[in-house]
């Protein structure tokens, strides 16, 4: 079948020559011999090329069944200019690679890059950004190959880059779905990230970021967090992460950092906390997980206040006795407590870490004991002697959930 590529240029428009999508490098010769800015129409068809490069501002636009094909062996688009946007296309089949990242679309040393509403299918890396500034990846669909992470990559990849915004894609099937590492300035927003085997989201050394309105559920781990500084994240879903060492939220060697209104749902591990200080978590909604917090003894001066924790196998795990960081206003549904002056407060504390729970952290082969009697021996021992409890207390309980 012949397919027409219209070229238009500010006010002008010209008609390249017919060409059939099976001719050998028939669009890559057409975006080559575009002027700069030009819009780039592109028709139905299948287009099996060597990869193709673009270097000169253009907006490439897919019409419905225009597919970008990599036939297993090579990135399909590679973009090398500033100003280039990306729509309507179905990219696959770039096949996987032990000595190069091939992805869909690769974007490098360049700026204010629009890469939207695109289908990605059986993709290594979907999106691969480096040394980028000002790129947008929006209205993405990405599913993976599902292979191991050894042959499979990344959904949506950022490295090296700043400002990059990520907003409403789907992703699954990935390694990471989104993955970020030396990203300053990165907003991820109302993405859904689901069945990736590592992580729905993993970022690393990336800095003054905010990530709001996502769900990742059924990942390896749901998000890792991991050496970086004033982070956001905001109304986000943790759901059914579940594994032998799965996380809702993994957050390793983050300070100043703030965690509200999120949502963690039958997560095995719902947040973690290690080598992380002065961090906010607030206004939360811990439930039905494994372990709603554990706090490590090396995460210190953090504040965990005016979330709910409900139904929960442990609220809070710690490996140590001592406390360095806040618990304040959380509502317990373990707490059995009283308000006698009925200002909506416990009037004694809250010790949320179990003497049991603090067994099974040191010791996790004892978690087989959870049902046994010898957990109500360990309770009765602690309401006799509250000395064998750790120190990590509520002082100021909750009695009503919120927006009960």
């Amino acid at each position: 079948m012949d397919h027409a590529t219209h070229l238009t240029h500010t006010a002008t428009a010209a008609t390249a020559s017919p060409a059939r999508a099976t001719d050998l490098g028939a669009l890559g010769a057409r975006i080559a011999g575009a002027p700069a800015f030009a819009k780039i129409v592109v028709p139905a068809g299948v287009y099996r090329e060597p990869t193709i490069v673009i270097t000169k501002p253009v907006e490439l636009v897919g019409q419905p069944g225009a597919i970008l094909d990599g036939e297993g062996a090579r990135t399909v688009l590679l973009v090398l200019a500033d100003d280039v946007t990306v729509t309507g296309f179905t990219i696959r089949n770039t096949g996987s690679s032990q000595v190069a990242e091939r992805a869909g679309i690769k974007v490098s040393d360049a700026r204010r890059c629009l890469i939207a509403r695109n289908q990605f299918h059986n993709t290594a890396f979907g999106v691969y950004l480096e040394k980028t500034s000002g790129c947008v990846v929006r209205e993405n669909t990405l599913h993976g190959s599902g292979a191991t992470q050894s042959q499979n990559g990344n959904g949506i990849h950022a490295w090296n880059s700043e400002h990059v915004t990520v907003l409403e894609n789907d992703i699954m099937g990935h390694r990471d779905g989104i993955y970020f590492e030396f990203v300053t300035h990165g907003h991820v927003s109302n993405n859904r990230s689901v069945a990736n085997s590592r992580y729905g989201l993993h970022f690393m050394f990336s800095n003054d970021s905010e990530y709001q309105g996502n769900t990742y559920r059924e990942n390896g781990n749901g998000v890792a967090v991991m050496y970086s500084s004033r982070v956001a994240m905001r109304r986000n879903t943790f759901e059914r992460n579940l594994g032998g060492a799965a996380y809702g939220l993994l957050l390793k060697d983050i300070n100043e950092s703030t965690i509200v209104d999120n949502t963690f749902n039958t997560n095995t591990v719902a947040l973690h906390l290690e080598g992380s200080s002065r961090n906010t978590v607030t206004n939360n909604v811990f439930a039905q997980n494994g372990v709603a917090l554990r706090i490590l003894a090396n995460a210190q001066d953090n504040v965990i206040e005016q979330n709910d924790f409900k139904a929960n196998t442990f609220d809070v795990a710690t490996n140590s006795r001592a406390s360095y960081s806040t618990l304040r206003g959380n509502f317990w549904d373990r707490y059995r407590g009283y308000d006698l002056d009925h200002d909506g407060v416990g009037d004694v504390p809250h010790a949320p870490v179990t003497l049991f729970g603090l067994f099974v952290e040191q010791t996790p082969a004892a978690l087989v004991l959870l049902r046994s009697p010898f957990v109500g021996l360990l309770d009765l021992a602690e309401r006799a002697i509250p000395s064998l409890t750790p120190a990590l207390r509520d002082e100021a309980p909750r009695l009503q959930a919120r927006g009960t």
